[in-house]
């Protein structure tokens, strides 16, 4: 695998001359059409072995050796024909494109709604060991409300994929602190949601829980882990795994109502795997920034793997980035933005896509009917970038949110990266 980011000039057919392979496989391993345009800056995943490259003036085979990060030794193995001492300019070059040839395990979680289409839902499957049906409800008594999941669960389990059940707070369409704090405050109530559970597992065949409580009361965070602790034995007599939702911290007395409850090593003593919603630096009223910008998910994760062990922790990635209006008035909401819809606009408005190295995010500014945007978005080289971090702190994997928009970038990069766990 290799990830291209496209110069001035560059056609499809051109790049696919480059590296040996029908430039229809590069449109369809970049959700691009055929015939589509390009647009300076953007990258592209290309899955060869080898790249063809034309020397220029004052270039070796030591000094390409040097740019492309392969051993001089086996440059010359695999061009034969050309002499390592005199090369003429404008001669052609194979280049071995490196690839990850020990790949190490990784599980890896992608949650999904309902609604999700069958070709999106068919995209994701390859490259998932959960994936998480978005989701259970509940109600003040305790009981459950359950997502139209069904067709998931079948799916799931037709491709190998472990089907969680995603459990939240969410009462009448949103998070509930006060109905979780009731259920938790009431002993009768927090046996029936745990009753609940565990017979909606058995019932729908489900491999585990996936636990996803936001905006517990700070005043309910004793209880909360209570609750953890009796879920998880409850789940790991029946063989069911646990795996808890969780907002990034940076430290464990971080105030606010997302984080405070959120006790990290409670949730790293009773689940199996933690999922760090590492996400949402940029958001839908935020100023213009990147959704998950790596210095941050970095921090989070360097606290986090100090309270979790670090084969428990998953790492959130996001499947959306945002475009704003500008100049930015605060308080205006930005728009939900997939990454090949990204890719389409920058191309429609020949605009340049930039890389922010310290965020490792590319961006790109566009007019439309005369008004000003910017959207902020991730591909190949960021995806790939931040996937890193789960090889620098020898965490569990990955978890996407959501699958619901097909990007398949994101499969291969994840296959090339891991080796990606069946249970």
């Amino acid at each position: 695998m290799f990830i291209y980011t496209v110069k001035s000039g560059d056609t499809l057919s051109g790049i696919a001359g480059i590296f040996n392979i029908p430039a229809g496989r590069i449109a369809a391993d970049n959700n691009l059409r055929i015939n589509s345009g390009l647009a300076v800056g953007q990258s592209l995943v290309i899955m060869s072995d080898t790249m063809r490259y034309r020397i220029k003036e004052n270039q070796t085979l030591y000094s390409i050796s040097q740019e492309f990060n392969v051993p001089l030794e086996e440059l010359i193995d695999i061009n034969p024909n050309l002499n390592p001492i005199s090369i003429p300019v404008g001669a052609t070059v194979i280049i071995p494109v490196s690839t990850n040839v020990s790949r190490r395990p990784a599980v890896i979680n992608g949650y999904a709604y309902p609604h999700i289409t069958e070709s999106a839902l068919n995209c994701a499957v390859p490259f998932l060991t959960f994936l998480s049906p978005f989701s259970y409800s509940i109600t003040p008594s305790g009981e459950l409300i359950s997502p139209d999941d069904q067709d998931l669960i079948y799916s799931a389990v037709r491709s190998a994929v472990m089907p969680l059940m995603v459990v939240t707070n969410i009462y009448d369409g949103t998070f509930s602190t006060e109905v979780l704090s009731q259920i938790l405050e009431d002993d009768s109530a927090t046996a029936r949601l745990i009753d609940s559970i565990m017979y909606e597992l058995d019932r729908k065949g489900y491999y585990g829980v996936n636990l996803d409580m936001e905006y517990i009361s700070p005043n309910d965070r004793e209880i909360y882990n209570e609750f953890l602790k009796n879920l998880s034995e409850r789940l790991h007599r029946g063989n069911y795994v646990l795996i808890t939702a969780v907002a990034p911290k940076y430290r464990a007395d971080q105030p606010g109502i997302l984080y405070e409850s959120h006790d990290y090593a409670v949730q790293g003593k009773y689940a199996d795997y933690v999922v760090i919603m590492t996400y949402e630096w940029g958001y839908t009223y935020s100023s213009p920034m990147a959704v998950q910008p790596i210095e941050e998910v970095r921090k989070v994760l360097s606290y986090a793997t100090s309270e979790i062990p670090s084969g428990k922790v998953i790492m959130g990635m996001p499947n959306y980035g945002y475009e704003w209006t500008l100049p930015y008035t605060r308080g205006t909401a930005a728009r939900s933005i997939g990454f090949a819809q990204a890719t389409e606009i920058a191309i429609a408005n020949n605009a340049e896509i930039l890389y922010d190295e310290n965020t490792q995010t590319p961006y790109f500014y566009y007019t439309d009917n005369g008004v000003r945007k910017v959207v902020w978005f991730d591909d190949p080289r960021s995806i790939n970038a931040k996937l890193r971090l789960v090889d620098e702190f020898d965490l569990a994997g990955a978890s996407w949110w959501t699958v619901n928009r097909c990007y398949v970038p994101n499969r291969l990069i994840a296959q090339n990266a891991f080796d990606i766990a069946k249970f």
